[in-house]
């Protein structure tokens, strides 16, 4: 399961590998699309991407901090850097394909 993130445990929860977090908020109804298919992501990829959230209503100052506007938002984080953003709807094989040459490429 995703790992919240807040301003508290932000920055230790990106650090390894690669993560990806979801910038995202209650009332935004593609977030709520993407949701089952991060899930499905999250199993296939388990052990080599860390999937998190971040609800943008509860941290305004993270969100403006990697200039997320629109939502759902991706960033990709490299050893704790965040390296990559993509902001829309994705198909699972899409998001799939995304990681595996991200993944390909560290």
């Amino acid at each position: 399961m995703a790992v919240e993130l807040n301003q508290v445990n932000f920055t230790a929860e990106v650090q390894g590998p690669m993560t990806l977090v979801d910038f995202w908020a209650p009332w935004c109804g593609p977030c709520k699309t993407m949701d089952p298919v991060l899930a499905q992501l999250e199993r296939e990829f388990s052990g080599r991407v860390k999937f998190a959230k971040l609800n943008v209503d509860q941290n305004q100052e993270l969100a403006q901090q990697y200039q997320v506007l629109g939502l759902p938002s991706y960033v990709l984080f490299v050893n704790g850097t965040g390296v990559e953003k993509v902001t829309g709807v994705y198909s699972k094989e899409k998001l799939a394909h995304y990681l595996n040459r991200k993944l390909a490429a560290n």
